[in-house]
């Protein structure tokens, strides 16, 4: 078996089904997308058929500076592998993203900031080959609200319910983006509200809008007596449903918790859309007094500690940042 790294769509063999963040949509997408490059790792047997691929996507803000201060490198999740229809015997997945994580790894890492691994489906998967590529991991928090067995009004806090339903009485309300006016106000708070937030990165509109239109996501926004108080941004992938972004003037507004708001109707909205669960993307940090936590597990949640690894590519930074986080 080889991995080959691909930077074009066109040299892409058919890839296994699995995660929407690393299919051939996505990094279509975002080829097309400014401020973006997207890597696709894909380990191939001796068939040349495509065993497991990995998709990172190379993000950058200020094409003045040298690309070691503002490209960054994000993966979300392990990637896809190949089942066998027979049961046949295949490589561990363990060993498939060793492979991929290595080749991604010698190709970006001088060429960007740093490299961040993050959402994976269980805590100590890859633990090993990510240690042997001098990530060091940062305890995260994750929180997902399951689907299956009770409807989300049997699973939130009371008082959170009640603070909802009068907040709704009074008028605001949460609806699907359609019109003109809905996209610019949608992203005219999106902007404003990650404009401090210096970490994260916000595409640019064509991308939601492209995204909207493939039927991978859906955009809310939230309203009250024609003002936009609200939005959400979640993403279809593998049966679940992903918070990717959201803001709220929840300070201006306090009174409406026009947060609140977005965040129930957002997570009814995946109910009734067939999801499994809905996954809140970053919840932070697990700090013993977490008020964004609290908020988000007051709507029936379950809590579970995660790891997020990260490289920095100056290496004395990486060591000193290892040390630091060491566990």
């Amino acid at each position: 078996m080889k991995v080959t790294i691909h930077t074009e769509i066109a040299t892409l063999p058919a890839l296994p089904d699995g995660s929407y963040f690393h299919s051939r949509e996505l990094m279509e997408l975002c080829l097309r997308t400014p401020h973006h490059k997207p890597y696709m790792a894909v380990v191939t047997d001796d068939n040349g058929e495509a065993v497991a691929n990995l998709l990172a996507v190379v993000r950058y803000r200020y094409p003045w500076l040298p690309a070691l201060l503002h490209r960054h490198v994000r993966i979300l999740g392990e990637g896809a592998y190949r089942t066998m229809p027979d049961g046949g015997d295949e490589p561990s997945k363990n060993m498939l993203f060793s492979m991929m994580i290595d080749a991604l790894t010698r190709r970006l890492h001088n060429r960007t900031l740093y490299m961040e691994v993050s959402h994976l489906s269980q805590k100590m998967f890859g633990y090993a080959p990510l240690r042997a590529a001098d990530y060091f991991p940062v305890r995260w928090m994750s929180i997902h609200n399951s689907h299956h067995s009770h409807a989300p009004e049997e699973r939130i806090n009371e008082r959170q319910l009640q603070r909802i339903e009068a907040a709704i009485n009074r008028g605001i309300e949460t609806h699907e983006v359609e019109s003109e006016e809905d996209y610019k106000n949608f992203f005219r708070l999106l902007h404003h509200h990650y404009w401090f937030k210096p970490r994260r990165y916000i595409p640019t509109d064509t991308f939601f809008k492209e995204l909207q239109k493939s039927g991978r996501c859906k955009m809310l926004i939230t309203t009250y007596k024609g003002k936009t108080l609200g939005c959400a941004i979640y993403v279809y992938s593998d049966g679940d449903a992903y918070l990717w972004y959201s803001a709220s003037r929840r300070k201006s507004y306090a009174t409406l918790h026009p947060n609140a708001v977005t965040y129930w109707n957002t997570i009814r909205y995946t109910y009734n859309d067939g999801c499994q669960h809905i996954r809140f993307m970053d919840v932070g940090l697990p700090f013993r007094h977490n008020p964004y936590r609290e908020f988000i597990l007051s709507f029936g949640g379950k809590e579970v500690s995660t790891l997020r690894w990260f490289r920095i590519s100056f290496r004395w930074a990486n060591k000193l940042a290892s040390w630091l986080w060491r566990e």
